[in-house]
């Protein structure tokens, strides 16, 4: 199996992999950190489509999409914080003032896990953050010690995905999901 990681441009892939079940729905399409709360909040069926589809076709993309022989078995939201809901979060804290990028979601579509999928997703990630000219980026993944995460709060990632992938962890977070506090964690890409 090889996976290739790519800018999500294609909205029907994204859709595939982060697009609500039923599609008079106000949820996911990993849009809850990628636009402001009212936004959000408001936007519902067709017009979150239509939205995510605007997202798709701005450079930079609104994440990257990992590809097993063509198929879309993976997503990462990726950007940067300056324009996500992480630039005022209080309970994230700002580490410095450099201009980084934050990755926030990972998914991999059920049949497909337990595959390395996650790990080429950050790896993707990172690269299309540092051919962005993004000089870190940061994740904000649950520190959970080994013990077993509810997939639906998964999304986050481990503290361990990312130690793997190089990042260190460079603060503790006020946030708490799936009862794990999240710690947020770095990667220097100058250099």
């Amino acid at each position: 199996m090889s996976i290739e990681v790519r800018a999500a441009t294609d909205f029907a892939d994204v859709a595939t992999l982060v697009g609500p079940k039923k599609p008079s729905s106000n949820v996911c399409f990993c849009l809850s950190y990628r636009i402001g709360s009212k936004e959000n909040q408001v936007l519902r069926g067709p017009a979150r489509a239509d939205r995510v589809r605007e997202l798709c076709a701005q450079d930079p993309a609104p994440g990257v999409i990992a590809y097993s022989d063509g198929e879309p078995v993976g997503w990462a939201a990726v950007h940067p914080r300056a324009a996500t809901s992480f630039a005022r979060n209080r309970l994230i804290p700002h580490v410095d003032d450099l201009d980084v990028w934050s990755l926030w979601c990972i998914r991999v579509r059920p049949g497909h896990r337990k595959q390395g999928i996650s790990h080429a997703l950050v790896e993707g990630a990172v690269a299309h953050a540092r051919e962005q000219g993004a000089p870190a980026i940061e994740a904000y993944p649950v520190d959970n010690q080994g013990e077993r995460v509810d997939l639906t709060m998964a999304y986050v990632g481990t503290r361990a995905l990312f130690e793997k992938a190089g990042f260190t962890k460079a603060a503790d977070t006020g946030s708490v999901l799936n009862g794990f506090p999240r710690v947020l964690m770095r990667l220097d890409l100058r250099g």
